[in-house]
């Protein structure tokens, strides 16, 4: 059994040396954008992990906690990896409140992730300055999108309950900078139910109709 073991590995091995057969390496995230189910975007992330973020005011650090929000964590690990947050604008903020953003600059992306649910976590911190939080409409309703919390909001946004999973460490004077006089014109908040554009047009529509908003150029996992 065992030489039969190895004399089939030496097979494959000299394969592979001559061009035989195709080694297929793991597919990289950014490949999966359009798939919510594969397994490259469906990854538990670390218990702790920074994501760095490069937007149009600064740039900005965030720790991840994953025991915040498990579920919420290891999707915004999987999405920040796959690229998803790259070029999505800031497209609702309320002055000295809240910043949200997570509808990705192509519509097709977008579309695909639009009812990638994950199922809810209970709160374990408040939605103080600084933390973020996933935004929804119904229960297990959380997909991509998310915002900052611009100031303490933990009255009004604990008992909703919209539940923390990361804290900005570095960098809050960017988040206060984002263009706010637009304020709900481009598309509001997932309950308004006035998003169906940013996904039929993306970014195209954001940028022919409300050009002065702010984006996040990069986002990338750290250590």
């Amino acid at each position: 059994m065992v030489k039969t073991a190895l004399f089939g590995a030496a097979v494959v091995a000299t394969l592979l040396l001559s061009g035989c057969v195709t080694a297929v390496p793991p597919r990289d995230p950014h490949a999966a954008l359009l798939t919510p189910t594969a397994p490259e975007v469906n990854v538990q992330a670390p218990a702790l992990f920074h994501v760095r973020m490069q937007t149009t005011q600064g740039e900005m650090l965030i720790l991840v906690h994953r025991d915040w929000s498990p579920h919420g964590a290891d999707r915004f690990y999987n999405l920040v990896r796959a690229g998803y947050y790259d070029h999505a604008k800031i497209f609702r903020i309320s002055p000295r409140k809240w910043a949200q953003f997570g509808v990705n600059a192509d519509p097709a992306v977008s579309t695909a992730w639009r009812t990638a649910n994950i199922p809810d976590d209970p709160r374990v911190v408040s939605n103080t300055r600084g933390t973020i939080s996933f935004a929804f409409a119904v229960p297990n309703g959380r997909t991509t999108q998310m915002f900052f919390n611009l100031a303490d909001n933990s009255a009004t946004h604990d008992g909703e309950p919209f539940v923390p999973f990361a804290e900005v460490i570095s960098g809050m004077e960017a988040a206060d900078r984002f263009y706010s006089a637009y304020g709900e014109q481009a598309g509001g908040g997932i309950r308004a139910g006035k998003q169906d554009v940013l996904f039929k047009e993306g970014n195209a529509w954001l940028e022919k109709n409300f050009p002065k908003l702010d984006e996040i150029s990069k986002a990338t996992v750290e250590p």
